[in-house]
């Protein structure tokens, strides 16, 4: 393995930060070259204690000369982010100059001209710096994993429609219980990655997808950070590098999918119609029929007259919940996969929140 470090260079009094990037070399026979990141937003951190329990198994696949195809690890991907405290929590999601997330407006440049991403690249702002380094990376690459994670949530991959059902190795390799289906039109680092290959030399393929995906992966909520499900989740990344030809051996996991596949135009973004309390009275991974009870807002403690019940609008399975327990209006609560259209519009870009 070897380490080295990328500098992004700091704006105004800002110091300089710095981006460690792990690597393993292939022998050489053409297997895929695999990137995978963590931590794009921060605070996110399951991903990072995965990749931690990882990097053991793939320094002894090293060892025994079953490196098969090139693999560059960036364990936690945002510095700039990570350095965001204010009161005492971490702020990794948006970046405080720009007010940005920190996983959108990633560079949508053609495969031919990653090179250019990073020419001059230090008279950027440090975002800016840090979002064309992770693309020039991830785009050279023909399997690409960032790992995220939700507030409360199944286990489930948003993944572009043309990578499904060529993915299903992968829900199987790492049991996942939900898959959402993107379209390509947003800017977020998954969606910047596989813009490149569409727009780029096929290199012998049949279609620009063939042997390669792009994902976010949401290992589950913020808090499911243990030994136990850190050790679960690398045994699942490598085995679907195993299923991929990029490490030699047998893969260690191998789980049935059943969950849904669903559209972003098919997600149910349940949000709160009114400010407070919130008691939930479903829980992630249940079915829902339409009209079900799903939660009740408390907005005024001590007169139950004016409880807010809310309702699932469709038939569906509750992939995430929110991790707070006040919300305002507008505040999301759930997010129900369904086969139904969504009752809301998704918000320019293709994402289905900021």
């Amino acid at each position: 393995m070897h380490k080295s470090e990328i500098v992004i260079a700091g704006d105004l009094s800002s110091p300089e930060f710095r981006l460690p990037v792990l690597r393993f070399s292939g022998r050489g026979t053409g297997a895929p070259r695999t990137y995978i990141q963590a931590a794009l937003h921060a605070g996110e951190l399951p991903g990072v204690v995965a990749i931690h329990k990882l990097i053991p198994h793939l320094l002894a696949a090293e060892a025994r000369g079953d490196i098969l195809g090139d693999i560059v690890i960036v364990p936690k991907a945002n510095p700039i982010g990570a350095a965001q405290w204010f009161f005492g929590e971490l702020q990794g999601r948006f970046e405080l100059a720009s007010r940005v997330n920190f996983n959108r407006d990633h560079p949508l440049v053609p495969l031919a001209e990653l090179p250019s991403l990073t020419e001059n690249i230090a008279a950027l702002p440090p975002a800016d710096q840090l979002k064309r380094h992770l693309v020039s990376m991830a785009a050279a690459c023909d399997l690409v994993l960032d790992l995220h994670c939700d507030d409360e949530s199944q286990l489930y991959a948003y993944l572009d429609a043309e990578f499904w059902p060529a993915a299903r190795d992968l829900a199987e390799s790492f049991g996942l219980e939900a898959v959402l289906l993107s379209d390509g039109n947003s800017s977020a680092f998954e969606e910047a990655v596989t813009y490149a290959w569409r727009h780029g030399d096929l290199g012998g393929r049949s279609a620009w997808h063939e042997g390669r995906i792009s994902l976010t992966m949401e290992f589950r909520g913020t808090r499911d950070v243990d030994p136990e499900t850190a050790e679960k989740d690398a045994l699942g990344i490598l085995s679907f590098l195993k299923r991929r030809g990029v490490v030699a051996g047998t893969p260690d996991r191998n789980e049935p999918f059943t969950g849904p596949v669903a559209g972003l135009d098919y997600v149910q973004m349940v949000n709160a119609p009114v400010a407070g309390a919130v008691l939930f009275e479903k829980n992630i991974g249940m079915a829902v029929t339409a009209g079900e009870r799903l939660a009740v807002l408390v907005t005024e403690p001590g007169n139950p007259d004016r409880d807010h019940v809310v309702t699932a609008p469709t038939d569906g399975v509750i992939v995430t919940r929110v991790s707070a327990r006040f919300v305002r209006p507008g505040d999301n609560l759930m997010k129900i996969a369904s086969s139904e259209l969504s009752h809301q519009g998704r918000k320019p870009g293709g994402a289905l929140e900021d």
